[in-house]
C-alpha cells in the first residue's frame, strides 16, 4: 500500500510540474512574445475543443447515458457562464487581468483534479496500469499546459504570476490523487461525472472567451493562420486520443 501511495503521489507531482513547461516562453523578448501569444491562444482553442470532444465526452459516454452526459456538459457550460458573470460583477478585484484568464484556471483545475483521481485509481489497479496512465496524461498535458500559459499571459497576467497560478491550478491533480488514495477506489467513480462537466467548461471557454479574443481587432489576412493553429490544437488532442488518451 505504501508503494501505491508513493507511486501515485509522485506521478501526480510530475503531472503538476508539467505546468512549468511554459517557462520556455519566458526567454522570448516582449515584442516577440506578444506576436506569439495570439497563435498560442488559437492553439488553446483547438486543444480545449479536442480535449472535450475526443477525451472527456467519449470517456463519459462509456459510463453514463447520453442524456446524463449531455446534461452534465450543459451544466458545466452554464456554471462557467455564471462564473464569468460573477467576475464581471466584481471587476475591481482582478485589476487589468481579463476574465477568461481566471476561467481558464478554474477549468484547468477541475480537469487536473480528475487526472489526479485517474492516476490514483490506475496505481491501485497495478504498477503497469499506473505507469501507462501517467505517461499518457503527461504527453497530452504538455501541449495543453503550453497553451494554457499563453492564455494567461494574453489575459494580462505577469509572467511570474502566470507561471505560479498555472502551477497552483495543476496541483489539484495531487489533491485528487490524495483523496482517492484516502477514500479508496470508489472515489474514482466521481471522475465519471466530473469529466463531462469539465468538457462543458472547456467548450464555454473556447467558444465564448478565447475565440472572440482572437477575432477582436485582428488582421483578416491572418485568419487562415489562426485557423491552422486551431486545427493543430484539435489534431494534437485527437492523436493522443487514438494512442490511448488518458489511459482510463
Amino acid at each position: 500500500m505504501l508503494h501505491t501511495w508513493l507511486s501515485a503521489l509522485l506521478s501526480a507531482l510530475v503531472v503538476s510540474l508539467i505546468s512549468f513547461v511554459g517557462v520556455f516562453l519566458l526567454s522570448l523578448r516582449g515584442d516577440r512574445l506578444g506576436k506569439v501569444l495570439i497563435y498560442l491562444v488559437s492553439f488553446a482553442v483547438g486543444a480545449l475543443l479536442g480535449n472535450a470532444l475526443f477525451h472527456l465526452l467519449p470517456e463519459a459516454y462509456t459510463h453514463l447515458s447520453s442524456a446524463g452526459t449531455a446534461w452534465l456538459c450543459a451544466a458545466g457550460f452554464l456554471v462557467f457562464f455564471l462564473l464569468e458573470q460573477l467576475l464581471h460583477a466584481h471587476p475591481g478585484r482582478h485589476g487589468t487581468v481579463k476574465h477568461y484568464g481566471y476561467l481558464s484556471l478554474y477549468a484547468d483545475a477541475i480537469h487536473n483534479f480528475t487526472d489526479g483521481i485517474l492516476i490514483a485509481v490506475a496505481w491501485i489497479a497495478g504498477p503497469e496500469v499506473g505507469l501507462a496512465t501517467t505517461i499518457a496524461i503527461v504527453l497530452h498535458e504538455i501541449p495543453q499546459e503550453i497553451s494554457d500559459f499563453g492564455v494567461l499571459l494574453q489575459a494580462g497576467f505577469t509572467r511570474r504570476r502566470a507561471l505560479l497560478y498555472n502551477f497552483y491550478s495543476a496541483c489539484t491533480s495531487i489533491l485528487g490523487a490524495v483523496l482517492t488514495l484516502w477514500v479508496g477506489e470508489r472515489l474514482g467513480q466521481l471522475s465519471i461525472y466530473v469529466l463531462p462537466f469539465a468538457a462543458g467548461g472547456f467548450l464555454y471557454l473556447a467558444a465564448t472567451s478565447l475565440l472572440p479574443e482572437i477575432l477582436k481587432g485582428r488582421s483578416h489576412h491572418r485568419t487562415w493562420l489562426y485557423l491552422l493553429c486551431i486545427v493543430a490544437g484539435v489534431l494534437v488532442m485527437f492523436c493522443f486520443s487514438t494512442s490511448g488518451g488518458h489511459g482510463h
